[in-house]
């Protein structure tokens, strides 16, 4: 098993946000984490990838990752696995990318950082076939531009190209789409799913939308309120849920014909 999530809880201060959470992912799987805005979703996947925001801590349970307990890393350690062992895409990838930098800089200089006996060319060739491999048209250009010359899908896919360019065993996405237009929306999740295929790298997605849970994932796990209120195999929580939460946001679903998935 890669990554084994027992009993986590998390505190702001003295306040438990988030508790009980459970989550086992083996590798190459999809896991979907879905509920409502403060339901806890990015919070968990950040306490996995040892970035929790100001004053935020794990106050119970353990993570296991690859058979190790990350809440026993040192900062130097933390360092050193994240964006190799472990990547995130963001919600909106333009806004991680510094804007007054061209794409080519900062990915030769990310992956020089982590391979730092790379040479400028070597980092730039291989900054070069990951923008190849996540589909972007004319990865030369791309290298030479400036974020905001890119399209949101455009960046978004930089940030995807950025994420997997040490090919790492575990990708955290958090609602990488809920920027993006429909159409750019749909190109992601295939990008995703396409990078789950190639690498055979496991994924934890964030969403708040059950459709797109349903259509990419092999596990799903629903939040509310900082609690798991329902969490199985994703043809288990589609076609049988138990919680009426669960319930709720299948119903929210748009369905051709006006038919709900339980129904």
């Amino acid at each position: 098993m890669l990554l084994k999530v027992n009993d986590l809880a998390i505190s702001y201060g003295s306040k438990a946000t988030v508790a009980d959470v459970d989550i086992e992912l083996n590798k190459g799987e999809i896991l979907s984490i879905v509920g409502e805005s403060g339901s806890g979703k990015t919070t968990v996947i950040r306490a996995i990838m040892g970035c929790l925001p100001g004053n935020g801590r794990v106050s119970g349970g353990f993570i296991l990752f690859d058979g190790k307990n990350l809440l026993e890393n040192t900062p130097a350690e933390w360092r050193a696995m994240c964006g190799t062992e472990m990547s995130m895409i963001f919600q909106d990838s333009g806004n991680m990318i510094n804007p007054i930098r061209r794409i080519g800089e900062q990915f030769v200089d990310y992956i020089r950082t982590h391979r730092p006996e790379a040479s400028r060319q070597e980092a730039h060739d291989l900054a070069v076939k990951m923008l190849e491999d996540v589909r972007l048209p004319n990865p030369e250009n791309v290298m030479k531009s400036y974020p905001f010359e890119l399209s949101g899908g455009m960046r978004q896919r930089v940030g995807i190209a950025l994420a997997m360019v040490f090919s790492p065993k575990l990708l955290l996405a958090d609602e990488p789409t809920s920027a993006l237009d429909v159409t750019t929306q749909a190109q992601i999740i295939r990008q995703i799913m396409d990078v789950r295929k190639e690498y055979d790298v496991a994924v934890i997605i964030v969403t708040h939308n059950l459709g797109v849970a349903s259509y990419m994932s092999d596990k799903i796990m629903v939040m509310q309120q900082g609690r798991v209120v329902e969490s199985g195999l994703r043809e288990d929580i589609i076609a049988n849920p138990q919680h009426e939460y669960t319930k709720e946001l299948l119903a929210a679903v748009p369905v051709v014909g006006g038919k709900h998935y339980y129904d």
